[in-house]
Parts: structure tokens; C-alpha cells; sequence
């Protein structure tokens, strides 16, 4: 039987639906066998539509992206390092001419998930621990041992991270993260101290190779070994750069203890690679930590306040903890007083401490969820609110003419709108969301958040959320904000 990949493509151009039947051929190509299943993942910001082709023996992952050169860059580098014998996806067939290519399924845990499961606070389990120590031992094979005959000539934007990068980087900050957030600075002052800093940063040995984009979502684990993935944007660089990059990953939000330990660490690495001055590195790592938190509050910017996706802006209040800890420990040899300036006044307690709030309303923040995945994070650093079980409630997702629908779709909400016990359990909820609502405004809070979860999360929760989400409309001064996560994750 041949699947009908359209419908996880609805609303997306005819092109896309030819490069998933391409993806599926590649698939049936390479392991002779059929394809069963195809289910689109949660997309990492970045444009590529990543989807799972699987039957009962196998399984990979396609991927589709209209940036050839970029595409080139991850292939190329993938061949490179597993020739090294480094823990990246092997590369099962690829078609570039149609943007798709088809890689090894290393799994859905990343390193960030691991350490939220292995967590209590800021306590950082010793599993958790432990999988960082593996991960920042395996780096300088990919910086120093992998990248001295590494092809650079197929990097993409730039072969290097030279002044042309860090400007970019810089005024990624400038323009998408400052000028939207509001933080007022001396535009020719700020320009004088991004001129200092680049001299500064490009002063060390950039002879290695510098993966990027080296944070937490980045690294997979499997069988309790780390495998790396999105490194397509690597270039020649500092040594600085990644693992800065890694240990002030702003939600993985590691204790100041555990980073200098795992530093350390990663020092002890390197050294048995090079000769390392460590004076000399430390000199100029905590600059690269600035330059790379810079990057990283750019995006979440370009993403959150310019293309309005609002989940892009929940980390901006631990990457402001990160800064506030900078300010307070660290004394960079280079004289940067505007940028510094800034630093400060984006880290006042008055400042973007909710940036997905705007104006004056009362921002509610309804997510439904599986319990299988645990309980969302509340990110705007608010300590959560309201979480909603709905697993003891009649389950569309038992009844096989419900399995591809959701609870936003007519026949799952006559199903569950019918039901006494779930009319029971809105009304209750929605009458306890109510009163929070009220006493939240008498006192000028400016968020909430509201989650359903059940079992896949696709059926109760969602249906939960979408009625409290439209109840909650009608009411003044409310600005209502809705994700349904296992959605996001199967494409729907």
C-alpha cells in the first residue's frame, strides 16, 4: 500500500510533497523494504522539515531544505568525521538536486531532555553529569583531530569565524534583539566596543575546527553514548566558541560549579590533543561566552519578537541570568563600556523579565501535553501554574475512526463534548482558571500558565485546551497564547 504523505504536508507548497516522495524512494532504495510510517518532527528554527520514515525492521530520518550549499556543508562534514570515527548519523542516500537527504535515527532523547530528567532544581543528577563529561570529552576530537584536514571549502555562509562572522553575529544582536526589545544605547558607541571586541576575539589561534551551534538540543543519546548532530554551519575558528557554547546553553541553565567542572575537564581533553596555554585560553573564553550569548539573543529575537513565535522567547530569561552572572564574576581585559551598559540595563530587574508579555494584559499560556513527556517547563521564570490531568477521562485515542484525528477536529470534540464527566472536569478547571485570572489582574501579574496533559496528548488535552483558550478570549485584558507539544512534534 502506498502511503499518502500530503496530509503531513497540509497547506505546504506541491514542491515539498515531490521531495517527501523522493525521501521515500531513497528510503525503499536503501533498505529494500517498504516504507510504513512517516511522522514529521518538531523542526529546529531553522526552516528544515524533519520527518521519521520507518516500517516494523527500520528506520531514518529524511530531511528537506532548499539551501543546497548548507545541505553540501552537513554531508560532507558527516562523511568526514564518521571516517574518524566520530558519533555522527551515517548518511544512508541523499539527493541534493531536490533538497533531501536520508541519515541514520540516533532517537528522540536529546542532551537537554536527559538533564531536565535528571534534575531536581539545581541539582544536577550524576547521570546527567556524566553524559556532559562524555560530551566535552569527545569535542576536541571534532575541533583539533578531525578538523586538521577538514574541507573548509564547502563551509557555509563563511569558511571562517572571522570579523565578517562575528560582525554578523553582532548585529544579529543589535538589530533583532535590542532595537526590538527596546533597550535604548549609543548606536556609534555600541559600534566602537563591537570593533574592540572583534580585535580581541580574533587575537587567539583559529585553526580548528568550530561546530557552531555545540548547545544541548545538538547532542543525541543513545544506549548512554552521545551522538552530534547540526553541525552544518561549522567553520574554521577558536577553540573558545563551542564549548562556551555548550556550558551557557541558556535553558539548560547549568549551576556556575558544574561549568567550570566540565571546563576543566574539557581543558584535560584538549591537552591531550596540543599543547595548551590555559592562561592564554581563559584570557579570551569568557569574551567568546559574551560573543556567543550575543548570537543566541539575536535569534531568539529574530525568531520571538520579529516572526512572532513566541516559544523563541522563553529562553531569554536564562540567557539574562547568564549575563547578570557575567557582570557579577567576570572582568574582561578589554574596556567595552557601551556594550557593558547594555548588559546592564537588559539585566535591570524591570526589564524583558517576561519579553512573550506585552503591554498591559494578562498573558495565559495554555499547553497541552502527554504525560509521557513529561510536564512542560514554564520558561518566563514565573514557577509555573496550573497542570490538569485528564487521563482519567473517556480516551478518543482507544477508538480506531479517531486515531488520526486530534481534539481540534469536529469529530473528536462532538465525541468529548457529549461526555457528562468531561463537561464536569472543563467546568471545574475552567472555574479555577477563572478566579486566578481575576486575582492576577487586581494585582497587575502579567502571566499564567494553564496545562492539560493526558496520555499522547493528542486527543483530551488538546480539545481541554482549545475551550478554556476560547472561553478565556472573550474576557478583558486577557491575551490568550496556545501550543499543543505532542502536535508540534507529530506535524498536526
Amino acid at each position: 500500500m502506498k502511503l499518502c504523505f500530503f496530509c503531513l504536508f497540509e497547506g505546504d507548497r506541491i514542491s515539498e510533497k515531490t521531495a517527501v516522495d523522493i525521501l521515500t524512494t531513497l528510503f525503499e532504495q536503501h533498505f529494500h523494504s517498504p516504507v510504513d510510517r512517516a511522522h514529521r518532527l518538531q523542526g529546529d528554527g531553522s526552516g528544515r522539515s524533519i520527518i521519521r520514515f520507518s516500517n516494523d525492521r527500520f528506520s531514518a530520518i529524511g530531511v528537506l531544505y532548499d539551501v543546497r550549499e548548507e545541505n553540501a556543508a552537513f554531508l560532507e562534514f558527516s562523511r568526514h568525521f564518521r571516517r574518524y570515527g566520530l558519533p555522527v548519523p551515517e548518511i544512508y542516500a541523499e539527493d541534493l538536486d531536490s533538497g533531501a537527504y536520508l541519515e541514520e535515527d540516533l532517537g528522540d532523547t536529546t542532551l537537554y531532555h536527559y538533564l531536565s530528567s535528571n534534575r531536581q532544581g539545581s541539582h544536577i543528577g550524576p547521570a546527567a553529569v556524566e553524559a556532559y563529561r562524555k560530551v566535552v570529552s569527545v569535542l576536541p576530537r571534532f575541533q583539533i583531530e578531525a578538523g586538521r584536514d577538514l574541507n573548509y571549502k564547502v563551509c557555509y555562509p563563511r569558511a571562517s569565524f572571522d570579523h565578517q562572522s562575528i560582525a554578523w553575529d553582532l548585529n544579529y544582536f543589535k538589530y533583532y534583539f535590542l532595537k526590538l526589545a527596546g533597550i535604548p544605547f549609543n548606536e556609534q558607541a555600541l559600534e566602537n566596543d563591537f570593533s574592540r571586541l572583534a580585535r580581541f576575539l580574533l587575537r587567539v589561534d583559529r585553526d580548528y575546527f568550530l561546530y557552531r551551534d555545540f548547545q544541548s538540543r545538538n547532542v543525541m543519546l543513545r544506549d548512554d553514548l552521545p551522538f552530534f548532530v547540526d553541525y552544518q554551519g561549522g567553520r574554521k575558528g577558536a577553540l573558545q566558541y563551542d564549548i562556551a557554547s555548550l556550558l551557557f546553553d541558556a535553558k539548560a541553565d547549568l549551576p556556575p560549579a558544574l561549568r567550570q567542572q566540565l571546563l576543566d575537564h574539557y581543558l584535560d581533553a584538549v591537552s591531550g590533543f596540543i599543547q595548551l596555554d590555559r592562561a592564554v585560553f581563559m584570557e579570551h573564553y569568557y569574551a567568546y561566552v559574551y560573543v556567543r550569548i550575543m548570537q543566541a539573543l539575536g535569534a531568539y529575537g529574530f525568531r520571538g519578537f520579529y516572526e512572532r513565535k513566541v516559544h523563541f522567547l522563553q529562553s531569554v530569561p536564562y540567557a539574562l541570568n547568564n549575563v547578570r552572572w557575567l557582570l557579577d564574576n567576570v572582568k574582561l581585559p578589554v574596556a567595552l563600556p557601551m556594550l557593558m551598559d547594555t548588559f546592564n540595563r537588559m539585566a535591570a530587574p524591570e526589564k524583558l523579565q517576561g519579553p512573550a508579555s506585552e503591554g498591559e494584559n494578562l498573558t495565559v499560556r495554555i499547553v497541552s501535553f502527554s504525560f509521557h513527556r513529561g510536564v512542560p517547563e514554564d520558561q518566563t521564570g514565573h514557577g509555573g501554574g496550573f497542570v490538569f490531568d485528564a487521563r482519567g477521562l473517556p480516551n478518543p485515542g482507544r477508538e480506531e475512526r479517531f486515531k488520526a484525528s486530534t481534539g481540534k477536529d469536529q469529530d473528536v470534540i462532538g465525541y468529548l463534548s457529549r461526555e457528562e464527566s468531561v463537561r464536569q472536569f472543563l467546568a471545574s478547571a475552567t472555574s479555577l482558571v477563572d478566579a486566578s485570572v481575576r486575582n492576577y489582574q487586581s494585582r497587575s501579574f502579567k502571566s499564567l500558565m494553564v496545562s492539560f496533559g493526558c496520555t499522547g496528548g493528542q486527543h483530551r488535552s488538546v480539545y481541554l485546551a482549545e475551550q478554556l483558550a476560547k472561553h478565556l478570549r472573550d474576557t478583558k485584558g486577557v491575551e490568550v497564547l496556545v501550543r499543543h507539544r505532542e502536535l508540534e512534534n507529530m506535524g498536526k
